[in-house]
């Protein structure tokens, strides 16, 4: 199967304050000059924007939520398989990772390819282990514990306030005191599960990246950016890619010491005083900015699928300094139709091509 013929599902469809991954990847590889595959999506949600946006996909699927276990996972994939045969899937959420890498080896023979992750670099990445992999590989990172016990907020071992407060998927919070840490905890803990991690706070200047690995220690390619605007999340709103010759081999000594496969987002933070940098985060896919990266001259999701269908590819050179981009929200005009196929049937498929439907909804 050549790439730009393939039938590439991508998941992630969410496009709101908080947006998944999925509609800017999806974007990428339709960004691509040479791609004429079509596009499935595969949505938790019937009423996630990406499933109805305009050009976006061909067809539509619905999907059972992660916590469903990787059997279900298995198991609707091959129904939809039948159906719509996949030649590669692209999980764009934390939550769905572990599944999507248990089930990897029954996909291929499915005949189904994936460019993810190792099960050994998603547990060492996790924000719960993530002092032990800076003190295993030697990566500067902050001071950090996963935390079960609320009553260690009030006086956390080796760590003084004020810190972050971090979910094990998403979400962080600043803490100043005990009682805040303590909020936070209880906030995180009820939405995302135990444990919580706790981690030293560095003021500086955060940046972050969104890299391709190729499990071997080498990098494809990797877009840093600069925040400009921020949600209440904190999330990026806006960006500017930046060059920074201490990050760009920070961020390759990162990725040689992890040998880390597949996409992901870097968060860096520079430490404002004596401009020192620690790894703060590692995200196991593409972030919902990723499209930068199109902007910034490295089409990172079409080389990921270049990757997953075993074809080989050259290293990124350059990437273009002072692209922006700016998020906005707009509001879309959809058939009621297709939301109550959505909902009803779990699918949506459009008939005509999908060049022929950016300018009108497409038809169930």
């Amino acid at each position: 199967m050549k790439s730009n013929a393939a039938r590439i599902a991508v998941t992630g469809m969410n496009a709101g304050e908080n947006p998944g991954p999925g509609v800017p990847v999806i974007r990428a590889l339709r960004a691509e000059p040479g791609f004429r595959g079509e596009i499935v999506g595969l949505t938790y949600d019937p009423l996630d924007p990406g499933v109805f946006m305009k050009g976006l996909c061909n067809h539509v699927y619905l999907m059972s939520y992660p916590s469903e276990g990787a059997g279900t996972l298995r198991a609707r994939i091959q129904e939809i398989h039948d159906r719509t045969p996949l030649d590669v899937i692209i999980p764009t959420l934390d939550s769905e990772l572990s599944a999507y890498i248990g089930i990897a080896g029954e996909l291929k023979r499915m005949g189904i390819s994936t460019f993810l992750p190792t099960r050994e670099g998603l547990e060492l990445r996790s924000k719960a282990k993530f002092s032990v992999m800076g003190e295993r590989l030697g990566i500067p990172v902050p001071r950090g514990m996963a935390v079960t016990d609320p009553a260690v907020l009030r006086k956390p071992e080796g760590l003084d306030y004020p810190l972050m407060v971090k979910g094990q998927f998403y979400d962080a919070a600043l803490a100043r005191s005990s009682m805040e840490a303590e909020y936070h905890f209880r906030r995180l803990s009820a939405q995302w599960g135990l444990p919580v991690v706790i981690q030293e706070y560095i003021e500086g200047d955060e940046y972050d990246v969104t890299a391709l690995g190729d499990g071997s220690g080498g990098l494809i390619g990797a877009v840093p950016m600069k925040k400009l605007q921020l949600t209440e999340k904190g999330k990026a709103w806006g960006g500017v890619t930046v060059r920074d010759g201490a990050m760009n081999r920070f961020i390759r000594d990162v990725m040689s010491k992890l040998k880390w496969r597949g996409p992901c987002e870097l968060e860096i933070m520079k430490r404002r005083s004596d401009g020192s940098l620690f790894l703060l985060e590692i995200n196991p896919r593409f972030p919902a900015w990723c499209y930068l990266s199109v902007g910034a001259g490295q089409n990172l999701p079409w080389a990921a699928v270049r990757l997953a269908l075993g074809e080989e590819i050259g290293v990124f050179g350059e990437y273009s300094v002072g692209t922006m981009f700016l998020r906005n929200s707009i509001d879309h005009i959809y058939s009621m139709e297709e939301y109550m196929h959505m909902t009803t049937a779990g699918e949506v498929h459009r008939t005509k091509k999908i060049d022929e439907v950016t300018n009108e909804q497409g038809t169930i």
